[in-house]
């Protein structure tokens, strides 16, 4: 498996292809950028800043404080510290729940490929296909860590909210561009069959590189092993395909226009993962642009599908793309959550999680092959962030991180190290000060978590 080299600070390490589309992942709670506005002063050492937060915190069990705190936003993007805990998980669905039933939420998004999302919708909405299986084929590589029970149970929960409720349909959505299967290409090549069927030769030669045969390990593994003039050339070949549909007009009939939005859309999918693979991974800075590119396009995907089907979405990812500093910003130069809120405005609301103590699943870089498996950690010491949200309450809390007390603010906003773990562990950064008031809206705080079922 061919493999790049990454700084990371002063240190150097050895990435898979898979883990380099996702190391963003590591980042979360981030100290201020250069230029920005002063830390807070610290609040008089006599006062308590468990007591303060405790004052505006709510427990998990009660998600009615929720519904204010989000208010009319369209967008509201959920993090977790890591990339594989039950807890996370199994909140997440909790609070999509809430939000479906109560405030009319419709669409769960994921960090995961466009072309995966289409495939689980498809299965949400109709029962088309198995859903076990299209987790086992699709959740490979470093999304192996989305292949669990608990997801397994959401999108059981989705179904069956369809199938009683046919009038209230949710719907899911993946939008990251790690990969482009099948059926994305079939969903293009079908459409010009239709209504451009002289030109379905052109699209086929120009889709030939670029469609993928055998899983989807073997794909990602494979394609960063093709020289950069080549990935280039095959990005090239699927933007031209992508710029001759955008050219051709709808065909007739009810409902023609949408079919060709669809259709534009797909094809857009399948350029973005070219475009990503196209940059030159082996210096710093093609992996930053990299990473740039790969935040923006999941806010530009989740945007698009926000406004061409007037859901509203819960957003389901790590720390280090629903948050709005980027913890550095040589390499991971913008964060997903910045281009929501441009994009956006007050209809995004991101909430961060933190946790405590307790386990995850993760890649372990310490071990030849870097093998997925499950880690446990203790608390941090006394200066770090959970420390102190660890005795607001004994069980999982929320609070607003925008309406706190002043004593709170100035506690929140002072740099303070916490744990975010991506999809390897340990990595240099994965515990870093972090300003929780710049970084999101919300919190969530767990005491303890524990790791997620894989399946």
């Amino acid at each position: 498996m061919r493999t790049v080299i990454l700084p990371k600070s002063s240190s150097r390490r050895r990435l898979s292809v898979a883990g380099l589309l996702l190391a963003v992942c590591l980042g979360g709670l981030a100290p201020a950028p250069a230029g920005a506005a002063a830390p807070v002063p610290s609040a008089p050492a006599a006062t308590d800043p468990a007591r303060e937060l405790a004052r505006s915190a709510h427990p998990l069990t009660d998600l009615r404080p929720l519904d204010r705190m989000i208010g009319s936003a369209r967008v509201v993007g959920v993090g977790e510290a890591t990339h594989s805990s039950a807890e996370f998980f199994t909140a997440k669905h909790r609070i999509f729940e809430h939000l479906v039933e109560e405030k009319g939420f419709t669409t769960f998004a994921l960090e995961a490929n466009w072309s995966t999302g289409l495939l689980i919708d498809a299965w949400v909405r109709t029962g088309r296909g198995d859903i076990e299986a299209i987790m086992r084929d699709e959740f490979q590589e470093s999304y192996r860590l989305w292949n669990t029970e608990e997801y397994l149970d959401l999108f059981r929960w989705m179904r069956e909210h369809n199938r009683l409720h046919p009038d209230r349909q949710v719907r899911f959505m993946g939008n990251d561009l790690g990969y482009a299967g099948p059926n994305l290409f079939d969903a293009v090549t079908s459409y010009v069959s239709r209504i451009r069927p002289a030109l379905l030769p052109h699209f086929r030669e120009l889709y030939r590189d670029s469609r993928p045969a055998g899983g989807v390990e073997e794909w990602m593994k494979g394609y960063l092993g093709r020289p950069l003039a080549e990935r280039r050339r095959m990005a090239e070949d699927a933007s031209r395909a992508l710029a001759l549909l955008e050219r051709q007009r709808p065909g007739g009939g009810a409902g023609a226009r949408e079919a060709h939005a669809w259709a534009v859309r797909h094809a857009r999918a399948i350029a973005q993962v070219g475009t990503e693979y196209a940059h030159d991974f082996a210096t710093p800075e093609g992996v930053a642009a990299a990473m740039l590119y790969r935040d923006r396009v999941m806010a530009e995907n989740t945007v698009w599908w926000q406004r061409r089907t007037g859901h509203r979405i819960l957003l389901s990812a790590h720390n280090g793309h629903v948050g709005y500093v980027t913890l550095d910003p040589e390499q991971y130069p913008r964060l997903q959550g910045a281009f929501l809120r441009d994009a956006l405005g007050r209809d995004y609301v991101s909430v961060g999680a933190s946790f405590g103590r307790g386990s995850f699943n993760a890649h372990d870089t310490g071990a030849p092959g870097e093998p997925l498996r499950v880690f446990t950690v203790g608390p941090l010491g006394p200066d770090s962030g959970a420390h102190t949200l660890d005795r607001v309450a004994s069980e999982p809390f929320y609070l607003d991180l925008r309406r706190t007390t002043p004593a709170a603010r100035a506690w929140l906003g002072t740099p303070r190290p916490d744990r975010n773990v991506g999809t390897a562990y340990p990595w240099p950064g994965d515990t870093v000060p972090g300003r929780l008031s710049a970084s999101y809206d919300l919190l969530v705080h767990f005491p303890r978590i524990s790791a997620a079922r894989l399946r």
